[in-house]
């Protein structure tokens, strides 16, 4: 079992104990806004599933219906799991309106809560840190996404439970609701990104301006001359579109052996990287 599988299991795990701890917790206290979290932590329950499932077909060989590997898989898991947060924090404004136009609802043992938000805060740091580690290693979107989700739950957990603190020192109940709003709106902005991050190498897009710059300049330490250069980004893998010049007079098998070495640089350089070679005479 790969690192990426091993540390999306780990989500799962963490996600789902969460969840059991913030539902018990929210509906013994009534307390809207450990409920908005509960449902928080279902959201990033189901979008660790998506990642956990992601990684491994991503990680896939090519196959004759997928010539070039199953790359996008992850970006399509990305843009999934941006959605699922964006419904999830629609329904947390909804019933927290509901709580503030309605009728005084009843809280109780909010000292619990505080306690469940602060473990889930501590937790999601610890196992958000680890996603965001293999991502940037493996170049993982999937991971990336879940990672997001997690490093936002820390931030909404950490502000329920000072609301909750506050609600138990000065016993203002409608700072209930008006957190589970706060936390929404967390929610949606982290969808908003996502989805933009996930979505746009759907579309073929080129690599980062820094990255094409790093390619051009070791192009150029290579000797390389070349032109039509294009890249493009599917979940994990790069690929390179060149065309480069050599001399006219240069045999079949010398112009193998030079596009052979700039493939075998770029390829120990770029992690996951597919190098297309179009020879032209100069």
């Amino acid at each position: 079992m790969n690192v990426k599988v091993r540390v999306a299991r780990l989500s799962v795990l963490s996600n789902s104990l969460l969840i059991i701890m913030k539902l018990v917790t929210g509906f013994i206290s009534g307390s809207v806004s450990i409920i908005s979290e509960a449902i928080h932590s279902l959201m990033d329950l189901i979008a660790a599933i998506i990642a956990f499932l992601s990684v491994r077909v991503s990680d896939s060989p090519p196959d004759s219906r997928h010539p070039y590997g199953h790359g996008k898989v992850e970006n399509i898991s990305g843009v999934i799991e941006a959605l699922l947060i964006f419904v999830a924090a629609i329904w947390i404004i909804a019933e927290a309106v509901r709580k503030l136009l309605g009728e005084e609802h009843k809280l109780e043992i909010l000292w619990v809560g505080v306690i469940v938000m602060v473990i889930s805060a501590v937790v999601n740091f610890f196992v958000s840190r680890k996603l965001y580690k293999v991502a940037r290693e493996t170049n993982s979107v999937a991971l990336e996404a879940d990672a997001l989700h997690l490093r936002t739950d820390v931030y909404t957990s950490a502000g329920v439970a000072a609301g909750l603190g506050l609600i138990l020192l000065t016993g203002i109940k409608w700072l209930d609701p008006v957190v589970a709003i706060i936390v929404a709106i967390f929610i949606i902005k982290a969808s908003y990104l996502l989805l933009r991050k996930a979505f746009t190498p759907l579309l073929d897009t080129a690599w980062g301006d820094s990255e094409i710059k790093d390619l051009e300049d070791r192009l150029v330490d290579m000797g390389v001359t070349y032109h039509d250069l294009r890249t493009r980004v599917a979940g994990n893998y790069k690929f390179i579109d060149i065309h480069v010049e050599i001399p006219a007079k240069e045999s079949v098998e010398d112009a193998h052996k030079y596009c052979d070495m700039i493939e075998k640089r770029l390829m120990d350089t770029y992690n996951n990287l597919t190098v297309t070679i179009h020879v032209e005479p100069a």
